[in-house]
């Protein structure tokens, strides 16, 4: 049985650094590469592929959308990586951990509300 989010939001465009890029909310069917993975930035196309289709399981995350936004933020954060150049022109390939990224992406909202708090915006 499949459970999936309700689509309110096909695809959408965002502005990283000056650049244009989809944000596209899938399905594996459409998007095979997620079969892989729960999302995907392809700065070559200039888009982010998030998965929005889950298999019910009770080791699924209760609020999808809570997770799937987060994976939205996670690959914007990867597209901002490859605009900025960071992503190719890093020792150690830093700007692609992805243990760093998913850190901006679980955090950004903190950061957003501390900011906005402070009045520094």
């Amino acid at each position: 049985m499949e459970c999936s989010i309700e689509k309110l939001v096909f695809n959408m465009f965002v502005d990283i650094l000056g650049t244009r890029y989809e944000i596209i909310e899938g399905d594996a069917e459409t998007y095979p590469k997620l079969n892989e993975c729960d999302g995907y930035c392809d700065n070559t196309v200039y888009k982010c592929v998030i998965n929005i289709e889950y298999e019910q399981d009770l080791m699924n995350k209760e609020n999808l959308q809570v997770f799937i936004n987060k994976i939205k933020r996670h690959e914007i954060i990867h597209a901002f990586l490859f605009e900025s150049g960071l992503a190719e022109a890093t020792e150690d390939d830093w700007a692609r951990n992805e243990e760093m990224v998913d850190w901006f992406a679980n955090q950004f909202p903190k950061i957003l509300k501390a900011f906005q708090q402070a009045n520094c915006m």
